[in-house]
């Protein structure tokens, strides 16, 4: 059966040593708009591969001859490889270590080449499609264009990172746009998992996976999280709920680069970027003796710390709202209406929003779904919402203190930005406006609950 996909401007890459696959490869890729290029004597240039979609077929016998160390090949170009030996077609760890995500036997088929090519090439167009959509992440505020910039910065590193930051802020994102930007884990697998989630009992073989018949019930043979993250990203969510017990284990397998599953006396070695997360004050946890000191420093070579959407601005709120607006609505119906009425983008900017950008995003749906389904920006409909929102925030009375004491930083830290905006724009309130992607009357109110006086006169700004 011929594939449906259509493949476009694709270099093969084909390294042969001492097979003879070149003339192979053309052959069967022939109806296919691809250029094999025989690689063994040529320097793959990183700036065509930046162009064009590209692959690399490689036999086994170059690495045997030392001419190829695998890591530092992929690091270098950051293809996709598909490596071609005689071997069993079955994926033998003992022949193809753990850097073998793709494999050919010698004698391959067309039919088998052809379906190895599409699948690759459906992986990296949803890669790019992936990396397109965190490109267009919203990020106008200069907090979160310096959080970006750190992360474009330590992306391509091998360590481990830690994303520190409040529930809802998007810590789970980040450990995404750090997965897809590295040049090697990029290409494998990013496996998510929330640590304060995990059953009691079930943490080993959840992480370590089990052997077929290792204990009542394993028919078949799991991979843990650690095995199913080889070659990719393992992001650890919460991990300052993870138990003592649990974090000497993870320590152990962080430390040994290898993995043991239950029922099996052999040890698995591992390649993969540990991200975790938390929401949590982990140097206290050390301190108090609920977090192990060593498994800290181990996970916590790099350091980012997310902002809130508080500490955001007005700016990167009614960007975000819009945007989740128009994924619910719908480009083509929203194109309909008239633009975002300024009363809304006004209330958003003045809301708390103590759940950040996932409780944004809850509000964004309700209104958005009223608004598809109505049709109009109905002000008493979407005010009866707002309101609700803003006193359906539950306050613990034991934390009543501490949130009031948080507000007021925020409070301080919101008159301090609205004074530099004015100063930036040489105290002309419409130019202020505009500099904070807000209406004048919202910048006026700001400026009187904030005490901000000028001694420019109305009739000057307005001329």
């Amino acid at each position: 059966m011929r594939t449906t996909t259509k493949i476009e401007e694709l270099d093969i890459y084909v390294w042969e040593g001492k097979a003879d696959i070149v003339d192979r490869v053309a052959r069967c890729m022939a109806s296919f708009d691809v250029e094999v290029i025989r690689a063994d004597d040529i320097a793959i240039s990183p700036e065509r591969t930046a162009l064009r979609p590209s692959l690399a077929i490689i036999s086994v016998s170059v690495i045997d001859s030392g001419a190829l160390i695998v890591r530092d090949w992929q690091a270098a170009h950051g293809i996709p490889v598909v490596w071609v030996g005689a071997a069993p077609r079955e994926h033998d760890p003992a022949t193809y270590p753990s850097e073998y995500s793709h494999i050919l036997p010698l004698d391959f088929t067309c039919a088998e080449l052809r379906g190895m090519v599409t699948k690759l090439v459906l992986q990296m167009r949803a890669h790019s499609a992936k990396t397109h959509e965190s490109d267009a992440m919203i990020a106008n505020s200069e907090c979160m264009q310096a959080l970006l910039h750190e992360v474009d910065t330590f992306a391509d590193c091998d360590t481990s990172v830690l994303v520190h930051g409040e529930t809802g802020v998007g810590k789970e994102r980040i450990a995404q746009l750090l997965h897809e930007k590295h040049t090697r884990y990029g290409q494998g697998p990013f496996i998510a998992v929330n640590c304060g989630a995990i059953p009691d009992g079930l943490f080993e073989s959840l992480f370590f996976g089990h052997s077929k018949g290792s204990f009542t019930g394993a028919v078949v043979a799991h991979k843990g999280y650690f095995e199913q993250a080889d070659g990719g990203t393992l992001f650890l969510d919460e991990i300052g709920d993870l138990p003592l017990y649990q974090q000497v284990k993870l320590l152990r397998v962080l430390e040994d680069s290898a993995v043991t599953r239950i029922g099996s006396a052999n040890p698995v070695k591992l390649d993969f970027r540990l991200v975790a997360a938390t929401n949590k004050n982990l140097p206290q946890l050390v301190k108090e003796g609920t977090f192990r000191a060593d498994l800290y420093y181990r996970l916590a070579v790099i350091e980012l710390k997310i902002p809130s959407l508080e500490e955001r601005g007005a700016v990167d709120k009614i960007a975000i709202f819009k945007a989740f607006i128009a994924q619910v609505v719908g480009t083509e119906r929203l194109a309909a209406l008239p633009d975002l009425p300024y009363w809304l983008a006004d209330a958003v900017a003045d809301t708390y929003f103590p759940g950040n950008v996932r409780e944004l995003r809850n509000l964004a749906e309700r209104i958005g779904v009223t608004v598809r389904q109505i049709g109009a920006w109905d002000a008493a409909r979407l005010q009866r919402l707002l309101a609700l929102a803003r006193t359906s925030q539950p306050v613990p009375v034991e934390s009543a203190a501490e949130v009031l004491v948080d507000r007021s930083k925020w409070d301080m830290a919101e008159r301090n930005r609205v004074l530099a905006a004015l100063d930036a724009n040489s105290w002309r309130r419409q130019d202020t406006a505009l500099y904070l992607g807000i209406s004048r009357k919202v910048l006026w109110e700001k400026m009187r609950k904030y005490q901000i006086f000028d001694e420019e006169p109305e009739t000057r700004e307005s001329e």
